[in-house]
């Protein structure tokens, strides 16, 4: 099969090459607010890096911020959608850039999130259409971030949900979709059978389940790889909870680090 750009950019988003991702997103700070001081971000995105993370997610002007050494081995997805905690549907998500903005920073893939179940999911359905459309044309990998949320939606984490939920993503023409974890963890095994893309799961900030019990359900159940934002950068110690992260995504053995074990992170 010929070199494409799509090919490229999606080789670069598995830092061994075998297919698994390890995303952290850092895309909080639109939503929620800041998640760390200017010089404070600098040193997460380092230290994110430096754990072994494949790629961070950050908004457009974000992504101007983080200096290119820092990106090194680790790649950079930039998200195109957006809504905050102070709207008054806070499902409703809109795009606030395009393809274009994600190649003049030097992106490697794109992300749109999109709510199906939410009052204006005709409305985000056809944003990841353009979105995809573009990203055929610029050869960018599109992920996205997808799930069952809204008035219409009883238990966002049934399966039979979940699988037309990353149905959808494939018939629009993602490259890889993100969603969350079935309930019970092992009936995820069945979601990911139902779909051709990889699969990755949000890590959330669920206080009930460990980070590390999270992490090693969602691999034994198929999953590809992991997001995992706020219970990265909320933790004492970022750089290790990525670490371990990044050990149980690429079966590797954890490098020895200080303090922070996934236990602890995954109480935050």
């Amino acid at each position: 099969m010929p070199l494409s750009g799509k090919a490229l950019r999606l080789a670069r988003l598995s830092r061994p090459g075998d297919g698994r991702y390890l995303f952290v997103p850092l895309d909080h700070s639109v939503s929620d607010g800041p998640i760390a001081s200017a010089a404070g971000f600098t040193q997460l995105v380092r230290d994110i890096a430096d754990g072994g993370a494949d790629a961070i997610v950050v908004h457009k002007g974000r992504a101007r911020q983080v200096l290119p050494a820092a990106l090194t081995h680790c790649a950079l997805v930039v998200h195109l959608s957006a809504s905050t905690v102070h709207a008054p549907d806070t499902d409703a998500k809109v795009l606030v850039g395009d393809v274009e903005d994600a190649v003049r920073v030097g992106a490697d893939a794109v992300s749109v999130h999109v709510n199906i179940g939410s009052d204006t999911e005709a409305t985000q359905l056809a944003d990841l259409g353009t979105v995809a459309a573009a990203c055929e044309r610029w050869g960018m990998p599109l992920m996205a971030m997808i799930y069952p949320r809204g008035p219409r939606v009883d238990d966002p984490t049934r399966p039979e949900l979940l699988a037309h939920v990353v149905g959808i993503a494939m018939d629009l023409g993602v490259d890889i979709v993100k969603t969350v974890l079935a309930s019970p963890s092992e009936r995820m095994a069945e979601v990911v059978a139902s779909s051709p893309l990889p699969v990755v799961v949000a890590g959330g900030g669920g206080a009930d389940q460990s980070l590390f019990d999270f992490a090693t359900s969602a691999l034994a159940a198929g999953c590809r790889g992991l997001a995992v934002g706020r219970r990265v950068f909320t933790s004492p110690d970022p750089r290790q909870a990525v670490r371990e992260l990044s050990a149980i995504v690429h079966g590797r053995q954890v490098p020895p680090g200080p303090a922070a074990s996934l236990e602890v992170a995954g109480a935050l």
